[in-house]
């Protein structure tokens, strides 16, 4: 059996040995250097396709943006599909309460980032991606961006008078959801990402009352087609993660899809060299079309 943490390194490091491909086209959500979408044109000279969001992972860290998943971004153009690739703003500084290393995560900012450039999507494809069909839109993310997808699919069950909900379900096809932080009570159970949940909640003052506006656990049903993928070798999210939100999904009365996959662990789901990431591709096709 491979060691884990040797599995780990290594499949980090084939994701982060491709070089970054560059967008057709990149458009301001608003005034910060963060606020930004990176466009991909669908491959192949279709006429009008699905749209595809994509929100990066990287525990909500400055240290993570978008640049390292725009070779899966150019995957999933190659297959035929359009592609956003949002950025955000994420976690600077030290920890207040302790710690080293970067914080995870803005709070409101995170949030505001991708409510404004989900929300902005559908007029900025019309500029710059006429082949895109915003009406036939998925949201796919990785890691802490799995968690900002499964948000972003979940405004209109925020609690009222969230700044970010939404008066009716967002206009979207599904969410497939890549190894998300999805249940922030078991993320925090098992120290994912080294606090990062506590981290972009503010802290543990603030967690409790902030989780009802964030922890996709806490806001369902959403009525919007889901699916999980999941590597069950994943140490970094591990899969008890997914597994909790499912039970959550469950006894909320929803049904949410899994794809759990053998001997995969965190980051071939988005690593264009790797199996997994023709599976995800696949996951999100299967909605898209």
């Amino acid at each position: 059996m491979p060691d884990p943490v040797a599995r780990d390194a290594a499949e980090s490091e084939s994701l982060f040995s491709h070089p970054v491909v560059a967008p057709d086209a990149s458009v301001a959500y608003g005034e910060h250097p963060d606020q930004v979408v990176d466009f991909y044109a669908p491959r192949g000279g279709q006429a009008s396709v699905p749209l595809v969001v994509v929100l990066h992972g990287g525990a909500w860290r400055a240290a993570y943006d978008r640049q390292h998943v725009t070779p899966f971004a150019g995957f999933l153009a190659r297959r035929g599909l359009a592609v956003a690739n949002v950025e955000y703003r994420r976690g600077r500084g030290i920890p207040q309460q302790g710690g080293s290393g970067p914080v995870a995560g803005r709070w409101p900012e995170t949030f505001d980032d991708v409510a404004a450039a989900m929300d902005a999507l559908p007029g900025m494809v019309k500029d710059v991606l006429p082949q895109a069909d915003a009406r036939r839109t998925v949201v796919t993310g990785h890691s802490a961006g799995g968690h900002l997808a499964l948000w972003a699919a979940a405004r209109h069950v925020l609690p009222v008078g969230s700044p970010w909900r939404l008066a009716v379900p967002p206009a979207l096809r599904g969410v497939v959801a890549l190894a998300p932080i999805a249940d922030f009570a078991q993320a925090v159970e098992l120290e994912v990402c080294g606090g990062a949940v506590t981290q972009l909640l503010g802290g543990e003052k603030e967690f409790d009352v902030r989780s009802a506006h964030a922890d996709p656990s806490a806001l369902l049903p959403t009525g919007i087609a889901t699916a999980l993928v999941q590597g069950r070798s994943d140490i970094t999210v591990p899969y008890a993660v997914a597994d909790a939100f499912i039970d959550a999904a469950a006894k909320a009365g929803e049904t949410v899809g899994l794809t759990l996959l053998e001997d995969v662990g965190h980051f071939p789901l988005i690593d264009p060299a790797a199996d997994a990431c023709a599976v995800v591709a696949e996951e999100i096709a299967q909605l898209a079309w």
